[in-house]
């Protein structure tokens, strides 16, 4: 088994760019403005539109009002659009990134139960040498006088062994 899980290589077809999949909170932002730049011009032009209908507003121009109140109704319309159109374009690498992270899941699961099986081989191996140990403790001692132990076991069992004889007649 490869000592280290984490250097296992990813599946082909994700090698091309696995660094995409690994980003932080400012990357996604970043490679989300770059795949979509037209969403964030609509949302300024929709800050534009109300800022300017809240000065006409101010000022006592209504028709000016209703005129930015229009723009921020095209704006709004133009990036729900936009939003649309940047959803069905880019839902073919959405899919291929839940792919991505279904894969990855199975692969830690994979890495976890190795490293429990692992565990417990080891845990068996040193269960093993422990009885090992002790067996040949045991044979050492079968030559070397008995312990206060070993005698009070031998007694105990020839008392038990009396008392079942005793029955038994």
């Amino acid at each position: 088994m490869d000592p280290n899980p984490n250097s296992a290589p990813m599946p082909s077809s994700f090698d091309e760019n696995h660094d995409f999949y690994n980003e932080n909170r400012w990357q996604k932002i970043g490679r989300r403005l770059r795949e979509e730049p037209l969403v964030p011009l609509g949302c300024g032009l929709t800050v534009w539109a109300i800022v300017g209908a809240t000065r006409s507003m101010r000022k006592g121009d209504h028709k000016m009002t209703n005129l930015y109140f229009r723009r921020r109704l095209y704006a709004q319309a133009f990036t729900i659009a936009v939003l649309v159109a940047g959803n069905l374009y880019w839902q073919k690498d959405r899919s291929k990134r839940k792919e991505y992270e279904k894969a990855r899941a199975e692969k830690e699961a994979a890495d976890k139960r190795d490293r429990w099986l692992r565990e417990l081989e080891v845990r068996d191996a040193e269960e093993k040498a422990w009885r090992e140990r002790m067996a040949n403790r045991a044979a050492k001692r079968q030559g070397e006088p008995k312990g206060v132990t070993e005698m009070v076991a031998e007694k105990t069992q020839e008392l038990k062994d009396k008392v079942v004889d005793g029955k038994n007649e």
